[in-house]
């Protein structure tokens, strides 16, 4: 597992935004999974991909490593932000927009407002 947490940390680390998931960004598999990618997405965020069932260390390690039992997981700048529902409410209410902007994350505001336009 200590292999498992040192990729993780690495990976973490050297991109500003990375999503672990079911699947990938273009073929999330399962419906958590697809709700956060399809957000970053949309907001055209550029963003590092994990596909936690192609290797059952790093689906248990990321667990471990964010002490959070659930997938997926978003991390900004090397800190964990929160799985699927922490997301959905930050994108909701603007929090990711200001979590963005604070750590110089690119991202099409005007898709950020369309969503929460088309939620509101």
């Amino acid at each position: 597992m200590t292999d498992a947490k040192t990729k993780i940390d690495e990976t973490v680390k050297a991109n500003d935004v990375v999503l672990y998931m079911k699947g990938t960004k273009s073929m999330p598999q399962c419906g958590f999974s697809s709700r956060v990618a399809g957000v970053l997405n949309y907001m055209g965020v550029d963003y590092a991909d994990v596909n936690v069932l192609a290797d059952d260390d790093i689906r248990q390690g990321i667990k471990d490593y964010s002490d959070w039992p659930t997938i997926p997981q978003l991390y900004v700048k090397g800190e964990f932000v929160g799985g699927c529902d922490i997301i959905t409410e930050m994108t909701l209410s603007g929090e990711l927009d200001q979590l963005f902007e604070q750590n110089g994350v690119t991202y099409n505001k005007d898709a950020a407002d369309k969503i929460r336009e088309a939620n509101g």
